[in-house]
């Protein structure tokens, strides 16, 4: 039942993604921006407790030793009519921690003892698509708010020596998408750009810092700071993690008739 689920929310999102694609391809007139960006990517926390009832707590960081690196995302937009945008967004994640504890650690039900070398393994990849209007669009200022369809797809597993637990999960989130860019002149700007929701049942924080510069009419580049934030706790999960990005990107732009 929980596999049709998410085969269900994987199509609704792939009939959605090509019905918006061809609106914005048959209007008219639309604005189309591929973006690329790359930088590194460092652990601040990252906690884990599976089963989120009776799992041992531990952390991807500070008990297993993490390392900083390179990661990457791609985005399409077509803006039409100046104000309405729609983006697809691939953002893959995965980092390894590996180390010893000095306690046992209970994970999906199995035992890792004490003082074994293990290896942990977090993977987060986000796939969204998200509808945003621009309410402020001056030369000046640019504010807009809008809504994310995301589906992540998550792994966290454990190994030590040749033997391996995980747990795995595919699931969809709803979440706020807002942007603000504040042109200093006609080419140096401020960006603040995301998307964040908490509920009880959790809660989600992508969000971008960045000074943007426009290298020509299709060109723009930026660089500036992103923090990824989230996580969950129930009965079947707890976990909880915070990533630093140091990030620059590079945008194209081009018109559709």
């Amino acid at each position: 039942m929980e596999t049709e689920k998410i085969n269900l929310k994987l199509s609704i999102l792939t009939g959605s993604i090509v019905l918006l694609l061809f609106f914005g391809v048959s209007t008219s007139q639309a604005q189309a921006l591929i973006d690329f960006e790359t930088g590194l990517i460092s652990t601040g926390y990252n906690n884990v407790r599976i089963p989120g009832n009776n799992g041992t707590l531990f952390s991807l960081k500070n008990d297993l030793a993490s390392k900083t690196e390179l990661y990457y995302r791609i985005r399409l937009n077509y803006t039409v009519g100046s104000r309405h945008t729609f983006s697809i967004l691939y953002a893959p994640l995965e980092t390894r921690s590996n180390g010893s504890v000095p306690f046992d650690i209970i994970f999906q039900g199995a035992e890792f003892k004490a003082n074994t070398d293990l290896t942990g393994d977090y993977k987060f990849n986000s796939y969204r698509l998200t509808y945003r209007y621009d309410i402020v669009k001056r030369p000046r200022i640019e504010f807009g708010l809008g809504f994310t369809a995301k589906i992540r797809d998550a792994r966290i597993a454990l190994s030590s020596a040749g033997f391996t637990e995980e747990k795995v999960n595919v699931g969809f989130v709803p979440i706020i998408n807002f942007r603000l860019l504040w042109n200093i002149d006609n080419n140096f700007g401020f960006l603040l750009d995301g998307d964040a929701l908490a509920a009880p049942q959790g809660r989600a924080e992508d969000v971008l810092l960045a000074v943007a510069y426009t290298l020509s009419d299709r060109f723009k580049i930026r660089a500036g700071y992103r923090i990824l934030e989230g996580g969950a706790d129930n009965a079947e999960v707890y976990t909880f993690s915070l990533f630093h990005y140091a990030a620059v990107g590079l945008s194209y732009s081009f018109t559709t008739r």
